[in-house]
């Protein structure tokens, strides 16, 4: 099956390995990414004023909501792609990969327009402070406009990760994000575009990365050649990857609304404890991506095994990622609390604010094993093909909880430590859940395999 050194036998041979490959190459292109965008705020916020600093920040939480339901989505051309790369089905192939790209294409359109008509009036709904508005409405405006390049390169990213070729993708970002990062140095320092220049630089590099994506599937010889000619979208596949992605996206714009409900309780305790949480916050994006990774490998590798009717191997799959998951998640999670003080010296030098983050990262970095299992599961079985049911259960088990947790307990006993003790015992509640609901779904994919071969 495997046709270059960037891709990944994933139905034959040993497992552990094969997914340390895939999901190490995804780990540094999940951190490189963090720290590039570090580079935006650091950038404006030392050359262009504190307003300038506030405006690109103001918007973070609002972009990810427009985009977390698309970037969702090209999950489902990845397991979608994984299922027919894997059976040797070349055709569905091919037109799983042309539809994606095409509907990669449409909606990053659909949003470039939305975000450039909607930008002022949904950071005034956020209440964006009247001094910044000005500044977040250009800043928003000018990276919705990079939106068809940013799409393009996720689902072109989501294909090539369906094959098992992780390793390109990394070597595009680092591309593109180290251009973004000289671009923000030329555009702000010397020609002193401040907010504008940040964004301007953000979308040719999404340019730069979405033209090496498509240009690296345009000169495959494999069946996920991409040939604009042959650009059009064939409902039956749009269909099936909605089927997956539409269910991821939601639960991840679920769960983003039910941390800015948590970050309103944070508020509350004033400015030392919001600082102690944002550079806690920034801490967990780290974390995130780190057992992220691992989820992505999970999907990948079932997709591939669930679509050549290798049940005992997706087993042991979820088996080693789960060891791979934990280990990865345990290292850093400790070793972040352990130098959580010295770490927290790059963001602030205020010992109050560093005390904050310190016990919030004391109830959320140690336990983060446990939101990597959380996402384990939904990951295995999204790669069989079912995704609804893991994410009315991750917002129930996550969602519902954070409110219930934030409306109802904390009131009665208002700390950080009562506030943030949500996140383990929310965790916990769905990884109970989400084991249940992949035992059945197991049962019925072995017995229905069963069948068909008797």
């Amino acid at each position: 099956m495997k046709k270059n050194k960037y891709e990944i036998d994933m139905c034959n041979g040993s497992i552990m390995d094969k997914l340390i490959s895939f999901a190490l190459p995804l780990m540094l292109s999940g951190v490189l990414q963090l720290m590039f965008n570090a580079v935006d705020i650091i950038v404006v916020g030392r050359f262009s004023g504190s307003q300038a600093l506030a405006a690109v920040g103001s918007t973070t939480a609002l972009i990810a909501v427009f985009t977390n339901l698309f970037i969702g989505i090209s999950l489902g051309a990845n397991v979608l792609g994984a299922r027919f790369y894997a059976a040797g089905r070349d055709k569905e192939m091919s037109e799983t990969v042309h539809t994606a790209i095409t509907l990669a294409l449409i909606s990053g359109i659909a949003m470039a327009f939305i975000g450039v008509l909607f930008a002022r009036g949904a950071l005034e709904l956020m209440g964006t402070p009247d001094d910044v508005i000005r500044l977040s409405t250009l800043y928003m405006r000018i990276y919705f406009c990079g939106m068809p390049f940013f799409m393009l390169y996720n689902y072109g990213a989501a294909i090539l990760r369906a094959v098992g070729d992780t390793k390109r993708p990394l070597i595009f970002l680092l591309i593109s994000g180290s251009t973004n990062a000289v671009l923000n140095l030329v555009m702000v320092i010397k020609f002193d575009l401040g907010v504008a220049g940040v964004g301007i630089a953000t979308v040719i590099s999404q340019m730069i990365s979405c033209v090496l994506v498509l240009r690296c599937l345009h000169k495959s010889d494999s069946s996920y050649q991409l040939r604009f000619s042959k650009l059009k979208i064939k409902k039956a596949y749009m269909m099936q990857i909605f089927q997956v992605g539409i269910p991821a996206g939601i639960q991840s714009t679920v769960i983003n609304l039910s941390n800015v409900l948590l970050q309103s309780s944070v508020n509350s305790f004033g400015s030392t404890a919001m600082a102690g949480y944002t550079a806690a916050n920034n801490l967990f994006g780290f974390l995130y991506v780190s057992v992220n990774s691992v989820t992505q490998a999970c999907m990948s590798f079932t997709s591939q095994n669930y679509g050549v009717g290798k049940l005992k191997r997706m087993d042991r799959v979820l088996r080693d990622c789960i060891i791979l998951s934990v280990s990865v998640s345990l290292a850093l999670g400790v070793g972040v609390y352990v130098f959580g003080p010295e770490i927290l010296q790059i963001y602030t030098t205020d010992p109050a604010v560093i005390q904050c983050a310190m016990e919030i990262l004391l109830y959320t970095t140690v336990t983060y094993f446990l939101c990597g299992l959380m996402d384990l599961f939904p990951g295995a079985l999204r790669g069989m093909g079912h995704s609804a049911v893991p994410m009315i259960l991750s917002v129930i088990g996550t969602v519902g909880t954070r409110i219930v947790w934030i409306y109802g307990i904390f009131p009665q006993h208002r700390s950080l430590a009562i506030l943030f003790i949500s996140y383990p015992a929310s965790w916990i509640l769905t990884i109970v859940m989400q084991v249940i609901c992949f035992y059945f779904v197991r049962r019925h994919v072995h017995r229905t395999h069963a069948e068909l071969r008797s």
